[in-house]
């Protein structure tokens, strides 16, 4: 899990408790600073010799490491480690109370029946997408989230470009992670006929992606609409 990931769930508990996407847009609400942090444990710790692969899941192997700094040393680097713990803990906290909201909520619930939507994306989903019948359509309701490739005219013909990116980043994000996850799983199972497979074998993983996010985003909008669970294909 990055610091980005960490982040989406102080907001996306702060948009539940409101239930309105008019409050703390995600770039107003404070980012705790996870990413300071494990770099300046990393940087601390580098001059010493000590290093671990890149990743917050790594940070405990770092901190075990560090029993070995020289006393003076090792005044600085508690403060970090306290910094560190102390965050960790309360992003746990946040977590479990977004759980706890997303098993309380019936929409939320329905739409983790799609694969690839997981608790925070369906808790997001809930607490920032509005009243769905103001989209014309599941395009639409795609569009909305950035996930729309952009269309450019030349010459009189139409051409697609890269998805628009406009709407909220963090729900696409989210939604895009979510696809990456869909791909990982899909790859274990070896080759095949379905669209997934097919769409690896001719295009990159990044654009592959944003195609599933793109269905994930126009499946959300169809069960919001008709009130039902995810039903495969």
């Amino acid at each position: 899990m990055n610091s980005g990931e960490w982040f989406f769930r102080f907001v996306i508990l702060n948009r539940l408790s409101h239930k309105s996407i008019h409050l703390n847009n995600w770039s107003e609400f404070p980012r705790p600073p996870l990413t300071q942090i494990v770099n300046a444990i990393r940087s601390h710790l580098a001059e010493f010799g000590i290093v671990a692969p890149v990743g917050v899941q790594n940070v405990d192997r770092l901190l075990e490491a560090a029993a070995e700094l020289p006393e003076q040393a090792g005044v600085a680097f508690d403060l970090l480690s306290r910094q560190f713990h102390e965050t960790r803990d309360r992003v746990a906290e946040i977590t479990r109370q977004i759980e706890i909201s997303q098993r309380q909520d019936p929409t939320a619930r329905r739409l983790t029946t799609i694969p690839g939507v997981g608790v925070l994306t369906s808790s997001a989903i809930t607490a920032t997408t509005p009243d769905v019948s103001q989209f014309r359509s599941a395009r639409d309701y795609a569009a909305w989230i950035g996930l729309t490739p952009k269309q450019n005219s030349s010459g009189g013909r139409e051409r697609m470009g890269g998805i628009s990116k406009m709407g909220d980043r963090y729900i696409r994000r989210l939604l895009y992670l979510g696809a990456l996850a869909r791909i990982r799983t899909r790859r274990r199972r070896g080759e095949g006929d379905d669209w997934i497979w097919q769409l690896l074998k001719r295009k990159p993983v990044k654009v592959v992606a944003i195609a599933i996010a793109n269905k994930m985003a126009r499946t959300i909008w169809a069960l919001l609409k008709s009130g039902q669970s995810y039903r495969p294909a």
